[in-house]
């Protein structure tokens, strides 16, 4: 089964507990703090692996989540940091934010690869808290909480030259001959629902990957029939083989059918327009297909403004024109560059890890709610989430970060007293006046 698109989690790992801890060591009485910092949690990294060629993994796995980080120890020794957790995808995968509808990452080399979640920072021992008045803190930190988001995983097939054209034009039936390839062939429309891929070997040692991609209808590029779920296949590929059914089956145009597809690819991606295209003029081997090929001629060279487009009769019945058209397809690869050019990709800034510096300003809203005082801030939020608050010093820090930041003039500006109660996030705290801290 062929599986273009998924929707998955991520989760960076957690990093790891710092610890209180103090030497205590024989002639070393006031050995000091010596809590060691915790490690840092496993980021999630999609990797490309050529070997893939489609999503099927992640219909079955959708949740990833990076190791913890480890607890930091005694004698000032850290955690170590937890291994990435590393996801393989197929190449041509686009990664999308779906939250934001940003994109993440567009990877399409083997080996290359983006961190899709950041593992949190490790918390740190109380060492790193001591100063001159408080020399020996009962203060650590928690590790923060990995990166996590829901990513839409989209599928676009690397193959060097695709086949387009109306639904039922021959190109299951084109690939089936000139490859190893066995795509599902029938005589209705869309018996090809998704995209087939197979390896065309040319003389001379010569080979491309040929990919036989889902029939067009008019109005694709708004989503119709198949819509963009074949659009977005052939924007990868470097030359388009237009397939035309030249015998004018079931009353059709082949002209008409032709301008039609092109108008579609173009819609969609302006860029398509460039891209280099041959016309395979099939079922030659049809008794109208010699007259309708000759018209097709003329009205191709009516419209002065289009390019020079080469047209090869084929049939893919009798096997007529095949080879040329292999001929002719590799050594068009081979005058263009390996990646087709595509718009350029804006990726997603990298979300900076929160470290909070007590110094800077930091918004914050206050209000009463009921019978609690709700001081909303996501960075103290996240604060508080990382301080243990099991300690008198840790308490007392807090507290006088509050202060600094002008939380509790704020809280005093809309009524709240002594004894009152102030929810930060999940926390609630008394609120003493006048006091430099909250108690829990």
């Amino acid at each position: 089964m062929f599986v273009d698109k998924a929707k998955i989690f991520v989760k960076g790992g957690d990093g790891g507990d710092g610890i209180v801890s103090f030497r205590r060591e024989k002639y070393v009485p006031e050995g000091g703090p010596a809590g060691g910092d915790g490690g840092r949690g496993a980021n999630v990294i999609f990797r490309v692996d050529e070997g893939l060629r489609t999503l099927m993994d992640f219909r079955y796995q959708k949740h990833f989540k990076g190791d913890r980080g480890e607890r930091g120890r005694p004698k000032t020794m850290h955690g170590a940091r937890a291994e990435d957790m590393i996801v393989r995808i197929p190449p041509g995968t686009i990664i999308i934010d779906d939250d934001t509808g940003e994109i993440v990452g567009d990877l399409t080399r083997h080996g290359q690869e983006v961190v899709v979640a950041k593992g949190g920072r490790g918390g740190r021992g109380n060492p790193r808290f001591a100063t001159i008045s408080n020399p020996a803190p009962e203060i650590a930190e928690k590790g923060e909480e990995g990166q996590e988001r829901w990513l839409v995983l989209e599928l676009k097939v690397m193959a060097d030259v695709g086949l387009v054209g109306f639904p039922s034009v021959g190109k299951s039936t084109l690939l089936s001959i000139v490859s190893a390839a066995k795509p599902k062939i029938g005589a209705y429309h869309f018996t090809t629902i998704t995209p087939n891929l197979g390896v065309v070997d040319v003389e001379e040692g010569r080979s491309f990957v040929m990919a036989d991609l889902p029939g067009l209808i008019e109005g694709a590029h708004e989503g119709v029939g198949l819509g963009h779920e074949f659009l977005r296949h052939i924007e990868r590929t470097r030359v388009i083989v237009h397939v035309v059914d030249m015998s004018g089956s079931e009353g059709r145009d082949p002209f008409e059918d032709w301008l039609k597809i092109n108008e579609e690819l173009v819609l969609y991606n302006a860029k398509l327009a460039e891209r280099p295209q041959i016309i395979a003029a099939n079922k030659m081997d049809m008794p109208d297909s010699e007259a309708n090929l000759e018209r097709f001629r003329e009205q191709l060279a009516e419209r002065a403004e289009e390019r020079n487009y080469e047209i090869l009769p084929i049939s893919s019945l009798t096997k007529q024109g095949i080879q040329e058209l292999l001929y002719k397809a590799a050594a068009t690869l081979e005058t263009i560059p390996e990646a087709p050019e595509l718009e350029e990709v804006k990726q997603v800034e990298e979300r900076k890890i929160f470290r909070h510096s007590e110094k800077e300003e930091t918004p914050f809203r206050v209000y009463k709610e009921n019978d609690y005082f709700v001081v909303e801030s996501e960075s103290f939020e996240r604060q508080i989430k990382r301080i243990h608050l099991n300690s008198y010093d840790a308490i007392m820090r807090f507290a006088r970060m509050l202060r600094r930041m002008g939380v509790d003039s704020a809280l005093r500006k809309i009524g709240a007293k002594d004894g009152d109660t102030v929810r930060i996030g999940e926390f609630t705290f008394e609120f003493f006046e006048g006091s430099d801290y909250f108690h829990e």
